[in-house]
């Protein structure tokens, strides 16, 4: 099982960008997904979150500005970022709980990062 992530870029602020991730492999059920990311310097930090529910979950500063969304029958999911700002500049990473066909236990997975450059 792998994510495999893609969508980042260099935009300028107030601008967009969409971000996917697709998981492959032998895969059973993808529980929670999320997006996570990393300014240098600083730690990781949570993004959004959705269940295999639909529940999401946001981090204030992206509030209103990111939407995280996930298609199940790809296995993908995505984060749709608006009105973009410097401080969002950051490698995302995505994150998953997924249960394999091997195993059948929930293991979590990090996608490889995608940089994401908001400067004018």
């Amino acid at each position: 099982v792998q994510l495999q992530a893609s969508g980042g870029g260099l935009v300028q602020p107030g601008g967009s960008l969409r971000l996917s991730c697709a998981a492959s492999g032998s895969i059973f059920r993808i529980n929670a997904v999320g997006w996570y990311r990393q300014a240098p310097g600083k730690q990781r930090e949570l993004v959004a979150t959705i269940t295999s529910g639909g529940t999401t979950n946001y981090a204030d500063s992206v509030q209103g500005r990111f939407t995280i969304s996930r298609d199940y029958a790809k296995n993908t999911m995505y984060l749709q970022m608006n009105s973009l700002k410097p401080e969002d500049t950051a490698v995302y990473y995505c994150n998953a709980e997924i249960v394999g066909r091997v195993n059948y236990r929930p293991i979590g997975y990090w996608g490889q990062g995608t940089q994401v450059t908001v400067s004018s």
